[in-house]
């Protein structure tokens, strides 16, 4: 990794005004779901592409690197994007200039960063590609119905975008470049990861209407089925408690045990964000101490957690040199992924 950058917008929603407009206990939206602020995008401004083509361009800029000399672009953010049935990863990979790659997209909701990292670090090692730019940007924000109480487990998402690029180790400087090499600017190298699925979760988050099975229409509009919804919240809480810890803890000890560590090696956690129990027991389990940082700033930005913890954890101090670093996200879906990073500078 030689370039990391992230964008938020401007405008925020406090827990306060979440409480206000759902009715739950502000104590419960800010203490209990973790959500002090967000961000949120003005409808006309920042879309998903804007978001990635600004972050894009500071993680070039933090990688030393101009866009021409990628192969690849990966947009690996929200489906909910500036239109529909659409490659946003082309339309950033035009905008950015880097008229040398090839562009294309990965889902896994928001499991997707340590997933993205796993796929491209793969290409990189087997020399299909040198040098990757990965994106990630969501606005689900504009999907949550305040007044539906079955969805409130998604009041914590929020706006915003992140950029990361990764270099094969080795890469020699482009042509007309003045780059130093690789070993000179890298942040952190790549190691491991894991990841592991439970389908049966598969239907339990949907966005009712807009697909093949219920095709956007004025009934659909005029009943309001375009925002994200739980059928069952009780029955997807009761079984998702059974197994997500397990499933975090598990993917994140194979990630380290492949990179050559256990939890006893590890110094930060770069965590999907959640309700702070859950946050706080994950990383007592894996024995980081203060290697974490709880986004209750900025709720929950889909694959772009990754990288906002990271930035904030460099800011306080509590991530550095030397230190091993996790990816641990989890997406509805429901998958749950982990990569590791050595941290270098």
């Amino acid at each position: 990794m030689t370039g990391l950058a992230t964008y938020v917008p401007d405008e925020t929603i406090t827990g306060a005004e979440i409480a206000a407009q759902s009715g739950i206990p502000e104590d419960v939206v800010v203490e209990k779901m973790g959500v002090r602020e967000k961000r949120v995008c003005p409808p006309d401004d920042d879309h998903v592409t804007d978001m990635c083509v600004t972050a894009g361009e500071r993680a070039l800029a933090d990688a030393d690197l101009d866009a021409s000399a990628l192969d690849l672009v990966l947009f690996h953010g929200s489906e909910y994007k500036d239109h529909v049935v659409w490659s946003a990863a082309a339309d950033v990979c035009e905008r950015l200039g880097a008229e040398n790659a090839y562009a294309h997209e990965s889902y896994t909701l928001c499991a997707g960063a340590p997933i993205a990292m796993r796929h491209t670090a793969a290409q990189l090692r087997i020399g299909d590609v040198d040098r990757a730019l990965l994106v990630t940007a969501s606005r689900e924000e504009d999907l949550v119905d305040y007044e539906n109480e079955d969805s409130s487990f998604m009041f914590n998402f929020g706006s915003g975008g992140a950029a990361v690029v990764l270099e094969a180790d080795g890469t020699t400087a482009p042509e007309d470049s003045d780059s130093p090499p690789v070993a000179e600017r890298a942040r952190a190298t790549v190691r491991a990861s894991a990841a592991e699925t439970d389908g049966s979760f598969a239907h339990d988050v949907v966005m009712p209407a807009g697909g093949s099975v219920e095709p956007p229409s004025e009934e659909t509009v005029r009943e309001g089925r375009h925002t994200l919804d739980v059928p069952d919240p009780d029955g997807m809480k009761e079984r998702l408690a059974d197994v997500s810890a397990p499933a975090f803890c598990a993917v994140a000890d194979d990630a380290l045990a492949a990179s050559g560590y256990d939890r006893a090696d590890l110094d930060f956690v770069a965590l999907t964000h959640m309700k702070r129990s859950f946050h706080d027991y994950l990383t007592d389990e894996l024995g980081v101490g203060e290697g974490h940082h709880y986004l209750d700033e900025y709720g929950h930005v889909q694959s772009v957690d990754q990288a906002l913890a990271v930035e904030a954890g460099l800011d306080e101090g509590t991530l550095s040199a030397g230190d091993v670093v996790l990816f641990l996200a989890a997406g509805t879906g429901y998958t749950w992924s982990a990569t590791v990073l050595e941290w270098t500078g």
